[in-house]
């Protein structure tokens, strides 16, 4: 039975992509906050930007659970507001867990995934690729644009070891991270996309479960956008 682990599994769109691994049969590690529960599998604390944490976490799932050949990343919090009224403090927080994070959760599973080949699988945002706006900040931003360069990168260096690095880039998606817009903030993110309505966890599940999968083999450094077309690429 293949292994597969998930970043952020307490969130809307990581608790999703456990559910849909563990239909699939697959043994989930799911990386939780401390003192978050796990939604299915094994229950893996830690602080995503914690160097050590991040090292701990995925060893225990190798251990436990067999080295991952599916790891997927969905960690990542918002910032907001303009540009010139970020501090500085706001900034790096932001950055660190969508960006930071990306890096330590890489580089300790790459002996993993080239022992199974496998394939890793990024969450980055549309607003990485349209340039965003105040309601998630220029820190989002930036730090989703990121991860698209990191996932670029990775798919050259690491296609050698037979390693698959993709990106999904969701629009606005129906999670608990919206709800902090207030209900007609959210109407109008679901009516600017063309198919009238906010996207669904399970889609970006679903999504995640094909990237993931024998069937996708071929792919690799591709950055697939989820968006209602509200991004046309």
């Amino acid at each position: 039975m293949e292994c597969a682990l998930v970043t952020g599994a307490a969130g809307g769109i990581g608790s999703a992509v456990v559910r849909r691994f563990v239909e699939r049969g697959l043994k989930v590690g799911a990386m939780v906050l401390p003192g978050q529960e796990a939604p299915a599998g094994l229950a893996l604390p830690a602080e995503a930007t914690d160097e050590a944490q991040v090292a701990k976490a995925v060893a225990q799932c190798a251990d436990e659970l067999g080295p991952p050949r599916w790891v997927v990343h969905t960690v990542g919090i918002t910032g907001e507001g303009p540009f010139v009224d970020v501090s500085l403090e706001d900034w790096n927080r932001v950055v660190d867990v969508n960006l930071t994070s990306t890096f330590l959760l890489a580089r300790a599973v790459h002996p993993h995934l080239k022992q199974t080949r496998g394939a890793l699988l990024m969450y980055s945002s549309t607003n990485a690729i349209n340039g965003g706006n105040e309601l998630s900040g220029p820190a989002y931003t930036a730090a989703k644009a990121g991860i698209i360069g990191i996932v670029r990168y990775l798919a050259r260096e690491w296609a050698a070891d037979g390693i698959r690095v993709n990106a999904i880039a969701p629009g606005p998606i129906d999670t608990p991270m919206l709800d902090r817009l207030g209900p007609e903030r959210r109407a109008f993110l679901a009516e600017r996309a063309p198919l009238g309505r906010l996207g669904t966890a399970d889609e970006c599940a679903a999504m995640t479960d094909f990237l993931c999968s024998d069937a996708a083999g071929h792919m690799t450094g591709t950055i697939t956008n989820i968006s209602g077309g509200l991004l046309l690429d």
